[in-house]
């Protein structure tokens, strides 16, 4: 995996955009973890309508508000926003554990093609090989919602015995004080929700935004 990105520059999307500049802290980042590509711009009207159910798609798995072990899983926003004001003001509102590439980088093009993004929004998922999973990323996303991910992760042969899935938690022992206002809170969003996953609707694929 960290090949694709070789002699590249990762940021983190923290508040210091740390650096990934060595070859080292890539593999460290992205070793034995489903990497999702997101191609998409904060200007176009079908990426606004999708990035909400991929944030949220994200946090689910990799935030510890919602599981007890981040899902062994990255995200590299590639951008195809057209000055670096706009991609710096669309990650300004997206998760700090998201990478990106630098904006003067090439590569966020050369990527395009290389995995033939015709349309905005997309998601290609790659295994840890590199080895490309799905280039319908975006829609899965939208039809499953999370769970889709252990859907991967089972094709890519990814195992994580340590990875639940909230629902997993309903009957176990809470671990700490706090961990019992976690699960009510979830429980709470969702009946709101009628017990759907908030990804899990039957939105349509990406938009028609052109690309390469």
């Amino acid at each position: 995996m960290a090949s694709l990105f070789s002699g590249r520059i990762l940021i983190c999307n923290n508040n210091d955009q740390d650096e990934l500049d060595t070859e080292a802290e890539v593999i460290r980042r992205l070793e034995n973890r489903l990497v999702l590509l997101y191609f998409g711009a904060g200007a176009c009207p079908q990426c606004q309508a999708f990035v909400p159910i991929l944030k949220d798609f994200f946090v689910r798995l990799t935030d510890e508000f919602y599981v007890l072990r981040a899902a062994q899983l990255a995200l590299v926003y590639v951008s195809q926003d057209s000055t670096e004001e706009q991609q710096d003001l669309f990650l300004k509102d997206m998760p700090k554990k998201w990478l990106f590439l630098p904006f003067e980088d090439e590569l966020r093009r050369d990527l395009g093609r290389q995995f033939s993004v015709e349309r905005l929004p997309a998601v290609v998922v790659l295994k840890p090989d590199g080895d490309v999973l799905t280039r319908d990323g975006a829609d899965e996303i939208q039809r499953l919602g999370t769970a889709c991910f252990a859907n991967w992760q089972e094709a890519a042969e990814v195992l994580d015995r340590n990875f639940q899935l909230p629902e997993d938690l309903e009957d176990q022992e809470p671990r700490s004080l706090t961990e019992c206002l976690r699960r009510r809170k979830y429980r709470v969003e969702k009946a709101a929700r009628g017990g759907r996953d908030p990804g899990g609707g039957d939105g349509e694929e990406g938009g028609a935004g052109g690309l390469f």
